[in-house]
């Protein structure tokens, strides 16, 4: 039997510069390479509207790893 240890939740405060909309599509693209995902497709829907889009995208896509709060 393996143990694995609790992986780490990580927290982004949307009203500082981790706010910004680029940063959070750096952040979308790295986690989903490293996830396997596209990459691509995640960002262009992300890119796609207007910022609260963006936000609501990245937490249907990231939300169990990572939390935003304002």
């Amino acid at each position: 039997m393996a143990i694995k240890k609790k992986p780490k939740q990580m927290f982004i405060d949307l009203t500082g510069p981790q706010g910004n909309a680029f940063y959070l599509l750096g952040v979308a693209r790295r986690f989903a390479n490293q996830l396997g995902l596209d990459a691509n497709k995640i960002t262009e829907k992300m890119e796609s509207g207007d910022y609260e889009n963006l936000i609501e995208t990245f937490d249907k896509y990231f939300g169990h790893f990572i939390t935003l709060y304002r």
